[in-house]
């Protein structure tokens, strides 16, 4: 009989200062046959939703968790029944090994990664874990006598920083809150907005709260008479959930409108379509209201700032990220185009378009969501008119674009249809003032009023 060994694979940190991710969809079962770098299953972080691949051979032994079930980063997910010459323990990185007898030369095992990151060449320095995940481990599956040895790579005993997700690691740096200081009520430890805002302003006097409603039973599928339906808040929607009521009272919100005949816009919009230098690209009234808001700050550089609340300044960047809030089945989403002041008119419709059909198929890698400096939301495809939009957390403003219609408007001296959309923009006001906030709405609106002059000068 040939040697085995059950390797476990453990759910990976697969973005920056996240603890947990939901299995969305299992795409084996037990008993079939996987390779090196096979996907085996997709699963929902708070930031979007990601494919793991396995990092070794093997048969399927046991899938530990169902689909739709939340599991702690480090935790066993998938246990794979693997050939060996010898048995070779998987051991995290710097973690000691115990003395073994002279076995076969065998192939590396490869770090788990995740899809179209690459693979580490050297050690990998591992995240530190909850101190408790270092000594529970998960049951280890029955197996046949003498046929199957579990293996499970053990995370590295290092000093465990204060567990939190990225939404309250911003609110607490944004208020200037040492998160070690934090006494942390969540489950398993993990430090709560409600415990930064605490260790914040633990004077001031506290409303009181109702307490939280008793979850009613779950209706049977034949109760025809159910009133409600309980829909559980997690994965992106909750994330932006906890990170919108962070931004609308941490950053006090200005919102500015201005309604702009954008009738030379839409029709630049058809001549653009036809034109050999945007043959394949999607052109939209959005590109240009994104070229539009680029060059307005590029004039107004202040606007692309974020405020620094533990040293009390103003972080101007120099560098534009240009969010786009994308609705998607999982929630709203607001991935960003990095370094957008540098592209031309073409480049900016390629990373749109591939921005958005990405977001929509729920493939948006975190990498994409992080260090964003200035949001664009497009209402208007809802046949909405305007909006006071809620800033993106760290940024310093959003802008807003309503539904572009035919409406009256005084042209040249007389009354005529005219495509009309509205404009607004809603700016952290302890670092943007309504003079620079007005400028830059105004630049913006003037330039999609005159879309070729900011094409042929910049």
């Amino acid at each position: 009989m040939t040697e085995q060994h059950v390797r476990a694979f453990m759910m990976p940190d697969v973005g920056e200062g996240l603890t947990e991710a939901e299995i969305l969809t299992w795409y084996v079962k037990p008993g079939d046959t996987v390779t090196d770098g096979q996907v085996v299953c997709e699963v929902e972080t708070a930031k979007a939703a990601v494919e793991l691949p396995i990092p070794y051979d093997g048969v399927v032994h046991e899938l530990h968790h169902p689909e739709g079930a939340s599991v702690d980063v480090g935790r066993p997910i998938i246990s794979v029944a693997t050939a060996a010459a010898a048995p070779v323990a998987a051991v995290a990185p710097g973690t000691p090994s115990a003395p073994s007898a002279p076995s076969a030369p065998s192939a590396p095992v490869r770090e788990p990664v995740l899809v179209g990151y690459g693979v580490s060449e050297g050690p990998t320095r591992r995240r530190p874990r909850r101190q408790e995940a270092a000594v529970t481990a998960a049951p280890e599956p029955t197996v046949e006598p003498a046929a199957v040895e579990m293996v499970v790579a053990e995370p590295a005993v290092v000093p465990a920083r204060p567990l939190a997700k990225p939404p309250v690691r911003k609110l607490a740096k944004d208020l200037g809150v040492d998160l070690a200081t934090v006494a942390p009520t969540g489950p398993a430890g993990i430090i709560s907005r409600e415990d930064v805002h605490r260790a914040a302003a633990p004077a001031p006097e506290e409303r009181p709260t109702a307490p939280e409603p008793t979850p009613a039973p779950v209706a049977e599928a034949s109760s025809a008479g159910a009133r409600v339906t309980r829909v559980p808040v997690k994965g992106v929607r909750r994330a932006t959930a906890r990170a919108m009521v962070a931004s609308a009272f941490s950053a006090p919100h200005v919102t500015e409108f201005v309604t702009v005949d954008v009738t030379r816009t839409m029709k630049l919009v058809e001549e653009l379509r036809s034109d050999p230098d945007m043959a394949g690209l999607r052109v939209t009234p959005l590109l240009l209201v994104a070229k539009a808001l680029l060059v307005a700050i590029r004039r107004n550089p202040e606007i692309n700032a974020s405020w620094d609340e533990v040293n009390q300044e103003i972080v101007i960047r120099h560098d534009v990220n240009l969010g786009i809030a994308a609705a998607t089945p999982r929630g709203l989403v607001v991935p960003n185009i990095k370094d957008a002041h540098t592209k031309t008119l073409p480049r900016l419709a390629g990373d749109l378009g591939e921005l958005v059909a990405a977001a929509k198929a729920g493939r948006t890698p975190p990498s994409a969501m992080a260090d964003g400096t200035v949001t664009i939301t497009n209402i208007g495809v809802f046949g909405i008119d305007t909006g006071t939009p809620i800033l993106n957390p760290g940024e310093a403003a959003i802008l807003a674009v309503g539904a572009i219609g035919l409406r009256p408007w005084v042209h040249k001296g007389k009354v005529r249809p005219r495509q009309v959309t509205t404009l607004a923009l809603s700016f952290d006001h302890r670092l943007v003032d309504g003079e620079l906030g007005s400028r830059v709405l105004a630049d913006t609106a003037d330039l999609l009023e005159r879309p070729k002059r900011f094409l042929t000068r910049g």
